[in-house]
């Protein structure tokens, strides 16, 4: 059974930059779409970034356009975060798409705190 596994979380002041990543435990990932989700406390789990299975064409939340960068290589996947801000503090998710282009596997989350 293939578990994705974020790692790379933590605390940091604002302004400041991490990097996440995202590793298929057991397994490699599919040639299919892959993204990255944020939940904050009391809030919906919503779309960050996506990238396509060559890497060659990304998307981005608008709240995070021009400060986040994904990316992805044969074993893993990025979320270079830039100029974070108090408001970007969520659990983080990596996800993989099926062939539906639907996110059906799930990592178990990094949390990413953010102080002002």
């Amino acid at each position: 059974q293939v578990q994705l596994v974020e790692s790379g979380g933590g605390l940091v002041q604002a302004g400041g930059s991490l990097r996440l990543s995202c590793a298929a435990s057991g397994g490699t990932f599919r040639r299919y779409g892959m993204g990255w989700f944020r939940q904050a406390p009391g809030k919906e789990r919503e779309f960050v970034a996506g990238i396509s299975w060559s890497g060659g064409r990304t998307n981005y939340a608008d709240s995070v356009k021009g400060r986040f960068t994904i990316s992805r290589d044969n074993t893993q996947m990025y979320l270079q975060m830039n100029t974070l801000k108090p408001e970007d503090t969520a659990v983080y998710y990596c996800a993989e798409q099926n062939y539906f282009g639907t996110y059906d596997r799930w990592g178990q989350g990094t949390q990413v705190t953010v102080s002002s």
